[in-house]
């Protein structure tokens, strides 16, 4: 029975999430800006299994689609027209998420080549400057009239 579950365990975990045209069809754009943040997560997983396969193309390919993931999951919620001062419920989970995703392509980056960082590193300086974004648009005060 153990092994019956173990083998539907590893069957479910090598199927493909959700395939990133789907999330950008997704109507609600909270929704969307979750999924796309979980896409971005799927993603440096494939990149970091790349990686440590020899395999620099799809690693750029995979690190590319976090980047992807990340700008759209903001660009929803600045879509949804809510304040993140607000209403600060979705703001605050994309917020974490990339604080989280920050750290994972920090740590990729440190163990990868000193000639293959510069791709990690410009991912992160996307990544920061959305997290960046989201943070200052969560803790601003008020604009007076």
């Amino acid at each position: 029975m153990r092994v019956v579950l173990f083998a539907l365990f590893l069957l479910a975990a090598n199927l493909p999430a959700v395939d990133f045209a789907s999330i950008q069809q997704e109507p609600n754009l909270e929704r969307r800006s979750q999924l796309a943040m979980d896409y971005a997560n799927t993603a440096l997983d494939a990149a970091h299994t790349a990686y440590q396969a020899n395999d620099f193309d799809k690693t750029q390919v995979s690190l590319g689609e976090v980047g992807e993931a990340v700008d759209l999951a903001y660009d929803s919620l600045q879509k949804t027209g809510k304040e993140a001062r607000r209403d600060p419920k979705f703001f605050k989970r994309t917020e974490l998420a990339t604080r989280q995703i920050l750290r994972r392509i920090e740590g990729m980056a440190e163990s990868m080549s000193f000639q293959d960082r510069p791709f990690a590193e410009k991912l992160r300086d996307r990544v920061a400057a959305i997290h960046d974004n989201l943070l200052q648009g969560i803790m601003s005060k008020k604009k007076k009239p």
